[in-house]
């Protein structure tokens, strides 16, 4: 009996799904007398059998907080009224203390039947593992490290959070996708234990990498023993087929003492390098990395997985360089008789690229220890006294691994009966290991969360630690302190999150919590027009997404305060970033990548103007402030927006900008069913409009010539007024409890994988005003949440 949100409220009571009879009220009969004059006063003008705005007919309502239905309407009634939004303003509002009686009346009982559900059912029901954490289970729990998720279904996190159990859906065609990736990861472990690891290792030269096979040319130039590659308008340029490799794999690619020639006003000539085929048949591109290349010399490697033929293509990319003319006619490149470097046109300059391929995740031998623990190997084989009993030993010690807990006789039991049956026709040990564990692997025990109501057990509890802090299942250390029952010491517990927090596997917290909260995993959604927009290129976008990651690591890791996410002292940058944003003033070392730089006072800071979200709520051409307005509400605000009213034409901002959004948002809001919601959606979105959709200030739409003027004022839901970003950011920087609030309320969504309820609010509450002496810091809120009742219970 999960209360939903106002939004699926919203769209339950526009069909007529709810079907209640006031007037044969089934619970309690005080409550209802006490609540009905407040409805009759101030809610039945608009809510009767006659007019029914909102599709809500409040004399057909019934108190039965049991049912589902009822309860969320009971839910979104308190919610409106606590929030001043119901009864109108514009209807005479009710005094103080008959409001304050009104919620208390009705709050009591809700909280009271929320928490009797919880007690029964728990939060969360039927939660799975999502593709990443499948995937990074896999690898942890193998020691492999191939990429999986091309083999797992997308998934259609509704909600936002992939981790959130009501949108996850589980069918025959999930499961035939997660055995499919199953088989391919051991299929990695097991040849890696049996048939080796294969290495290479490569250090090419100018020679090499300008070498001209078949066909177009379109590799870097050759010139006093450096290898130059420079920027044009040309589809692969800077591809170099002799770096293709021989097999799919990890590979840790060096480039050797490049510099930048002709460098940019952040002193820097940056370049991207991607992998692929670089060919016309075969045209997507891998990112590897980008390269900051300043006056001095330099050497950086990077670490990534390249498919076997694919080759490497490095160029620079930035899309304020000028192109170099390709000097040859029909796709080819040729720099005969020209010195682009003389003719002002940026380039990097090296010496080689090493190529290496490598294993990141385990060695050979410590793969070996995992599907063979205790075994001893004489060239290259087990050796074992009986297989069948070795069989019967190494199928439970691996799926206590794979459950993350203990197992009994009578759990693992069917997958030693699947592993001795296969041997029984195969006779090899390690076919018949392969299908007992791939079968533990596709057991719900694997897949799920087996979790009673109540209070997590010490395993229950290392689990849903590790899926939130490292998106992977527990270590040995976590299920030590489980068996021994000491994790769930609130002490003990907190040692282990600064522990989690410092180990390298955090990051992917980092990177799967932002993708969700924050929508960075719909960066490649959009691509900004290329005619409007050339300073957008490859490495700004992944600059982007790197500031906002590092941003909120660097939140929870120094436990910065929640006002941040509106207002900073600071920013991440590199000196990409630096010129894009305009930051003129700002002190930031060209060659040293993403940094952590102070800010004065009037630049643009905090997180809500940071390219990335401001990307992530355009789209590629316009901005618009109700999508930008429903983002902020909703991922740093913490405002639900209800869905809009049926048959309203959406808002369509006009791409020539000869017309402003404000303009056309107006006659659109002046319909009485718009007006209320956008006065709480376009706030937020105004205030953001003098940035475009790649994140630069701009003060007019369009072109110059016929532009219409952003104007960036508004007035906040609760009628504060402000005349443009900086305004609205020292209205809502005064308010961090309502920041600190939403933030722990994305956190413990995202960790639990269930919404929070109605009946949380008090704990959060609490949590929130003990955070007050940090400042409500990121960290401080963290931990906070850890050791909740929230995130400890079902």
């Amino acid at each position: 009996m999960r209360a939903p949100s106002s939004h699926l409220l919203i769209c339950l009571l526009a069909t007529g799904a709810f079907a209640w009879v006031g007037r044969t009220v089934s619970a309690d009969e005080d409550i209802w007398k006490k609540l009905n004059p407040f409805l009759e006063q101030h809610c039945l003008e608009c809510h009767d059998d006659l007019t029914t705005e909102g599709d809500l007919d409040l004399t057909a309502l019934n108190f039965d907080l049991k049912n589902p239905a009822e309860f969320a309407a009971w839910d979104l009634i308190y919610q409106r009224v606590k929030d001043g939004e119901m009864p109108p303003k514009k209807k005479p509002r009710p005094d103080s203390g008959e409001m304050a009686a009104f919620l208390k009346t009705l709050r009591s009982p809700l909280i009271e039947t929320d928490k009797a559900f919880l007690e029964q059912f728990g939060r969360v029901h039927g939660r799975r593992l999502t593709p990443v954490e499948y995937e990074n289970s896999l690898h942890d729990l193998l020691g492999i490290d191939i990429p999986l998720l091309g083999f797992l279904p997308m998934e259609d996190a509704g909600h936002g959070f992939e981790t959130v159990a009501e949108t996850q859906q589980l069918s025959h065609f999930h499961l035939e996708k997660y055995l499919n990736a199953a088989n391919a990861a051991l299929t990695e472990a097991f040849d890696r234990v049996h048939r080796g690891e294969k290495s290479y290792r490569k250090t090419l030269a100018a020679k090499d990498l300008t070498f001209r096979t078949g066909g177009n040319y379109r590799g870097p130039e050759a010139r006093n023993g450096k290898t130059i590659t420079w920027r044009m308008n040309l589809q692969f340029t800077g591809r170099m087929p002799k770096t293709a490799v021989p097999e799919s794999g990890w590979y840790r690619v060096t480039v050797n003492n490049f510099r930048g020639i002709n460098r940019g006003p952040d002193d820097a000539v940056w370049g991207s390098i991607r992998s692929g085929a670089c060919s016309s048949n075969e045209p997507i591109l891998y990112y590897v990395g980008s390269v900051e290349a300043i006056a001095k010399p330099r050497t950086q490697s990077f670490e990534a997985w390249i498919q076997k033929g694919h080759m490497l293509e490095f160029e620079p990319n930035e899309g304020t360089d000028r192109p170099a003319p390709t000097g040859a006619t029909g796709g080819n490149v040729s720099y005969k008789g020209r010195d682009l470097a003389k003719d002002g046109f940026a380039g990097i300059s090296f010496d080689s690229i090493k190529m290496e391929r490598i294993y990141p995740n385990a060695t050979r031998d410590q793969i070996r220890k995992v599907i063979y623990p205790g075994v001893k190997f004489e060239k290259g084989k087990p050796v074992v006294e009986s297989k069948q009993w070795t069989i019967k030993r190494l199928v439970p010690l691996f799926a206590e691994k794979a459950f993350r807990r203990p197992v009994t006789k009578e759990q693992v039991q069917p997958y030693i009966d699947l592993a001795l049956k296969k041997w029984e026709t195969s006779k090899s040990l390690e076919t018949s290991l392969r299908v007992g564990y791939r079968a533990v692997l596709c057991s719900p025990r694997f897949l799920g969360f087996i979790e009673k109501p109540g209070k997590l057990d010490d395993y229950s509890l290392a689990s849903r630690l590790s899926y939130f802090l490292w998106d992977s299942l527990p270590d040995e250390e976590l299920l030590n302190l489980a068996r021994s029952k000491k994790l769930s010491q609130s002490a003990i517990l907190q040692q282990q999150v600064d522990r989690m927090l410092k180990d390298p596997k955090s990051e992917r917290f980092i990177a799967s919590f932002t993708d969700q909260w924050l929508n960075l995993k719909e960066i490649d959604f959009t691509t900004p027009d290329p005619r409007r927009f050339r300073e957008f290129d490859p490495i700004l976008q992944e600059s982007m997404v790197a500031e906002t990651r590092a941003f909120v690591a660097e939140m929870i890791r120094k436990n910065l305060g929640a006002r941040n996410l509106i207002t900073s002292d600071f920013a991440m940058l590199d000196s990409r970033l630096k010129v894009h944003y305009g930051l003129n003033e700002v002190q930031v070392k060209a060659g040293e990548g993403l940094q952590r730089v102070s800010l004065p006072e009037t630049a643009r800071s905090g997180l809500v103007t940071q390219g990335s979200v401001l990307k992530v709520t355009a789209d590629g051409s316009v901005t618009s402030p109700i999508l930008r307005g429903i983002w902020i509400n909703e991922r740093i605000l913490g405002l639900e927006t209800p869905p809009p009213p049926p048959n309203v034409p959406a808002v369509e901002p006009d791409i020539r900008g000869a017309v402003s959004i404000r303009d056309q948002l107006a006659k659109h809001s002046a319909d009485e069913t718009c007006a209320s919601c956008h006065a709480k959606i376009d706030p937020a979105g105004f205030a953001l409009e003098n940035f475009d959709p790649i994140g630069q200030w701009r003060k007019a739409y369009g072109t110059v010539k016929d532009a219409a003027k952003v104007d960036p004022s508004g007035v906040t839901p609760d009628g504060k007024p402000f005349a443009g970003i900086h305004q609205w950011k020292s209205i809502y920087t005064g308010r961090p409890e309502m920041l600190a609030e939403n933030f722990v309320k994305q956190l413990l969504t995202y960790a639990t994988g269930a919404e929070t309820r109605f009946s949380d609010e008090e704990t959060i509450r609490k949590m929130v005003t003990s955070a007050k002496d940090s400042d409500y810091g990121f960290g401080t809120l963290l931990r906070k949440s850890i050791a909740s009742p929230i995130f400890q219970y079902k």
